[in-house]
């Protein structure tokens, strides 16, 4: 990653402008959500508190991509490597799961936007699966931007879930090991539904990809920013896309 930006919003992204306001539009966002626990230690405040706070601009951004026209918006929830954390903080991120997509669940299908859940079912309990399973059922007619919740998920994991899904195929003779190709693993991933990203987000600074989205991002532009999550506005998101019009995707061309 060679491109930390200042997001101090411009005039023009604070005024709330259309999708014809910008050169080029993304056709998918993925963002890293990060900080929450830094933003409410500055506060003094309990980690849980960065999380509630999160997940209050977790549900701006969703609302003003929809508006903005994007296809479609994934959000790093939750890693597998997250469930290394305290267990209480594990158990309070899983409630607070269940928690927003029953209170979201109307405004997602009032939007029109077609809910879907990026990452491993297993490890995940009863009660969080029903809601996943709740939500993408209700809106999967939708023809509006489609929003992938990152829960529980490892892209290494993911990528050789594919490829196992491929071998036992080709073991069934369902599959010609000689027309595998790189659409053959695309069509077995998470994101199957979904075009790749072309803009990946990343708040608090850090400078990594935390095992996201690696085989999808492959040609996705980076933006960094310091900016905590809880933090994170609409004029944030709207300065990304700006920047992310400005540069020259040449994909390996001059």
């Amino acid at each position: 990653m060679n491109d930390a930006v200042s997001t101090e919003p411009t005039a023009e992204a604070a005024d709330q402008p259309t999708r014809d306001a910008f050169a080029a539009l993304p056709r998918h966002v993925a963002i890293i959500m990060d900080g929450n626990g830094r933003w409410a230690q500055q506060r003094d405040q309990p980690r849980m508190a960065g999380h509630q706070q999160g997940a209050a601009s977790a549900r701006k951004i969703i609302l003003e991509a929809a508006r903005l026209g994007l296809e479609a918006l994934t959000l790093y929830s939750f890693s597998t490597e997250n469930w290394k954390r305290p267990a209480e903080e594990v158990d309070f991120l899983m409630n607070l799961g269940v928690q927003q997509l029953r209170s979201e669940e109307h405004h997602i299908h009032q939007h029109n936007i077609r809910f879907v859940h990026v990452g491993s079912r297993e490890g995940l309990s009863a009660d969080v699966l029903s809601h996943l399973d709740r939500v993408a059922e209700k809106t999967a007619k939708n023809t509006g931007m489609t929003l992938g919740l990152a829960l529980n998920y490892g892209a290494r994991a993911e990528i050789a879930a594919a490829v196992q899904q491929i071998a036992e195929e080709v073991a069934a003779g369902e599959l010609d090991a000689s027309t595998v190709t790189e659409r053959t693993i695309a069509e077995r991933l998470y994101t199957a539904s979904m075009p790749d990203p072309d803009l990946l987000i990343r708040t608090a600074g850090e400078m990594r990809l935390s095992n996201f989205l690696l085989w999808q991002i492959s040609y996705a532009e980076l933006w960094v920013t310091p900016t905590l999550w809880p933090d994170f506005n609409e004029a944030t998101l709207h300065q990304a896309i700006h920047d992310f019009a400005g540069r020259q995707r040449r994909f390996g061309a001059v």
